[in-house]
């Protein structure tokens, strides 16, 4: 009577200690525009045009809004583990820049080193009309409520 208790006792647990280790294997993300190297060495400045480029990478990831005109492929891997922060396996930034007739005048490819860690300001900013006060907050659902119903 105790040995398939046992049996089933140790079947169980050898189950969940494979769903424990199956849920910590790392999860890989992708994200971005990924080319290829080869294909961006086939540019050639003063040579291709935006189309071409367009038609060999694909579409940008960014643009540039205003001044010089350039494109931006943005790619990076991550890899996730169970609850940890994601830690970065791969980023890859290429940058083309047209001159204003539309010809490529440069191609560079961004490595990660050198990449500048920009850290964001943590503060808010203020809007006006937002904050109320204690007796604002008391008074103001009076006459709000519908007594017909």
């Amino acid at each position: 009577m105790k040995a398939p208790l046992l049996r089933s006792a140790v079947v169980i647990a050898l189950a969940l200690g494979a769903l424990n280790v199956g849920a910590c294997s790392p999860r890989v993300d992708t994200r971005g525009n990924a080319i290829h190297i080869e294909d961006v060495a086939e540019i050639k400045p003063g040579e291709h045009t935006r189309q071409h480029v367009l038609s060999k990478l694909g579409s940008p990831s960014a643009q540039t809004a205003f001044g010089d005109d350039a494109w931006y492929y943005i790619s990076e891997k991550t890899e996730t583990t169970a609850f940890l922060a994601p830690k970065l396996i791969e980023r890859q930034v290429v940058v083309v820049k047209f001159d204003p007739h539309g010809v490529v005048t440069s191609v560079d490819v961004v490595d990660e080193q050198s990449a500048e860690n920009i850290e964001p300001i943590d503060r808010e900013t203020p809007t006006a009309g937002n904050s109320l006060g204690l007796v604002e907050q008391l008074l103001s659902n009076v006459g709000r409520f519908n007594r017909d119903k």
